[in-house]
C-alpha cells in the first residue's frame, strides 16, 4: 500500500470493486493507460533496482495524468541510474543528460538547458511542446 501511494494510484485502487484483491484482466485490461502505468511505478518502487528503465512513461496521458506520474517518478529516480525514452520533453526536462536522436544517431547531447541555448532540434520540439500546451491551456480557459 505505501508503494501504491507512492505511485499515485492508491485511491483508484481503492475504488475498485475488492479493492487490492480486484482482478484487473490480462495485461491490466480493465486500467486505463495513466492506471497501468502508476501500478508498474508502484512495482518499481517495491523491486527497487539501482537501474530504472522508462519508455513512454506519459505518451497517452492526459495533463493531470502525466503530473501524477511526474510525482511518482522524480522520487524513484533519485540515487539509481535512470535510462527514460520520452518524447514528451515534460519527462525528461530534469535529467543529468539528455541524448537527441535522429534516424538512430545521437544529433545533440546536453542538459535541458544547455540544449534550449544550442537552439538545435531539442530546443525546436520544446517550443512546438510549449507552444501547444500554451494553447490548450489559453483554449480551456477560454471555453470556461
Amino acid at each position: 500500500m505505501a508503494a501504491a501511494r507512492a505511485a499515485n494510484c492508491h485511491d483508484f485502487i481503492a475504488r475498485l470493486p475488492d479493492a487490492y484483491d480486484a482482478t484487473v484482466g490480462e495485461r491490466g485490461v480493465k486500467l486505463s493507460v495513466g492506471e497501468k502505468q502508476r501500478v508498474s511505478i508502484a512495482r518499481a518502487i517495491l523491486k527497487d533496482a539501482p537501474i530504472l528503465l522508462l519508455d513512454e512513461a506519459t505518451a497517452s496521458v492526459d495533463t493531470a495524468t502525466d503530473k501524477l506520474i511526474h510525482e511518482a517518478t522524480e522520487p524513484l529516480m533519485t540515487g539509481r541510474t535512470s535510462f527514460v525514452i520520452a518524447h514528451r520533453l515534460s519527462t525528461i526536462h530534469n535529467a543529468s543528460q539528455i541524448l537527441v536522436m535522429r534516424h538512430g544517431e545521437i544529433i545533440e547531447r546536453g542538459t535541458h538547458a544547455e540544449l534550449l541555448d544550442r537552439n538545435g532540434l531539442y530546443a525546436r520540439l520544446a517550443r512546438i511542446q510549449n507552444t501547444t500546451f500554451i494553447e490548450e491551456s489559453f483554449a480551456k480557459l477560454t471555453v470556461e
